[in-house]
Parts: structure tokens; sequence; C-alpha cells
């Protein structure tokens, strides 16, 4: 079952490989450095170092590539678009989208998901944690949703799947904020900063966009008066 968080899918599905029963066989080592680098990547791309997130996931990729094992791959590029989906960075899937042929059901049903594009069939092949928010009926019971899930980038990418989907609320996008914020997460907070700052814009709150804007200068690490 895919996950959206690296050393959970690692230990669950990407890799319940990369974990070693004690007194077993030794752990290969593609399997030591696939996760170490997936674990940097994670790091590097919520902390904003684009030339260590990209080094990173091609490192793994690499590692994963050696294998010849499709759907591991299929599953690293989906952790990939997930964290991009937790930061608001909504694109096409394109290293899924060259393994979506001998991508399993569960796969390519997170990956619509991911698009926004979850169908009914589809919640069922969901992570547990996402398919409350897949089969909310009302924009308030996907926020209330979201909100339940305990895992800070879990629930950062189901906000992002709901606000892809047009459904984001203000609770939502406070949700997102605080979490990201509590995790000193720079990328995502800047992005959820700046939705909440553009809210308040369309409002006429300006005093309140304006403040959205100092945070989000504070978290750039610039002059926040």
């Amino acid at each position: 079952m895919i996950t959206t968080l690296p050393r959970r899918l690692l230990a669950a599905s990407l890799l319940a490989a990369l974990a070693a029963c004690a007194g077993g066989p030794p752990v290969p080592d593609w399997k030591m450095n696939a996760q170490g680098a997936l674990e940097r990547y994670e790091a590097a791309y919520l902390g904003g170092n684009a030339l260590v997130e990209a080094a990173e996931f091609q490192r793994a990729r690499e590692q994963i590539g050696a294998t010849g094992q499709i759907d591991l791959a299929a599953r690293a590029e989906l952790l990939r678009c997930a964290s991009r989906v937790a930061s608001l960075v909504f694109e096409d899937c394109a290293g899924f989208e060259a393994l979506r042929q001998d991508a399993a059901a569960p796969e390519r049903a997170y990956a619509a998901y991911l698009a926004g594009r979850a169908q009914p069939a589809d919640i069922a092949l969901l992570p547990p944690q996402h398919r409350a928010v897949a089969g909310a009926a009302s924009d308030t019971a996907a926020a209330a949703a979201v909100a339940a899930i305990a895992d800070p980038l879990a629930q950062l990418v189901a906000a992002g799947v709901v606000l892809r989907s047009g459904r984001a609320t203000p609770a939502l996008l406070a949700t997102a904020v605080d979490t990201a914020s509590a995790q000193g997460w720079r990328r995502p907070l800047l992005a959820w900063l700046g939705a909440q700052a553009l809210r308040a814009e369309q409002a006429g709150a300006a005093q309140e966009a304006q403040r959205l804007r100092r945070r989000m200068a504070l978290a750039q690490g610039k002059d926040a008066r």
C-alpha cells in the first residue's frame, strides 16, 4: 500500500525490503542507498533546497532502477509527485506516466487522486488516511477529513488534493499552514501562506494579506517589516 511519507513508504510498500530482520541475510546496498537518498530528498525538497533534492532523487532512482522493478520505480515517482502536491506544485506526474502501463491498480488510483481526478472506484485502493478525503461529500467534510490525518506530510498532500480540486475552505488553508509551520517545512509553508494571502486579497482584507506576506518574508529570511 502506498503512503506519502518516504520512511513509511519504504518500510511498507516501496521497500518492505529496506528493513532486514535481525539475524537475517545482509540488506543489499541498493536498498539502504535508496532509503537514505529518498529521506534526504524529502528533507531537501520540503526545505526548499532544489539542488540537493534533485540530486538525491536521481540517486534513489538509479539505485531502484538497478533492480529492474518497475513497481518500485512507479511508487518512487508518486512519492515525488505527492511532495509537490503538498507544496501546491500542480503539474503532470511525468515520471509516473512513463511507467503507468506497468503500474498496479493502487498506484494508478493514487496518481488519479494526486491529480484531483479520483473516481469512486479508486477510493478503496487509496492509502487509508486519504480515503475519507477522497470520499468527502462537501468542502467542509473534506477539510475535516484532512485535519484528522495525523501524519504531517500525508495531511499536506491531502490538503493539496482538495485545493487542486477547487474545494479549499479557509479552515483547510489554516490547517495546512499550521502543519507546515510546525514542521519547519519552508517550501510548503510559503505555498500555503501564499494561498491564504491571495484569498485575503480577493476578499478585500488588505491588512490580513499584508500580515501573511510578512510571515512569508520571515520564512524566506527577508526583512519582514
